[in-house]
């Protein structure tokens, strides 16, 4: 699995997220409330990944690995964390 709870409360993204990894995304993120999304080692992920992430407005530790996820999804999902 590319996505993982932590014991210290963190969520972390690890190579190629496909959409199976949205489900297991969610589920973390529901019984973690305001947990950080660590995706620093995140080379991929898939839409339905990238949005769990956006409608969490979950805060990401960062940047990406991935030069697309660098380019077009981090500075997104920044302005997303920030807006009440």
């Amino acid at each position: 699995m590319s996505v993982r709870a932590t014991d210290h409360g963190t969520i972390e993204m690890e190579g190629s997220c496909g959409a199976e990894d949205a489900e297991a995304l969610l589920r973390h993120l529901l019984s973690l409330p305001g947990a950080v999304v660590d995706w620093r080692l995140c080379d991929r992920a898939h839409t339905a990944v990238i949005q769990v992430l956006l409608a969490s407005k979950a805060q990401t530790l960062g940047p990406p690995r991935g030069e697309w996820l660098q380019r077009f999804i981090d500075d997104t999902m920044k302005a997303s964390a920030t807006r009440p």
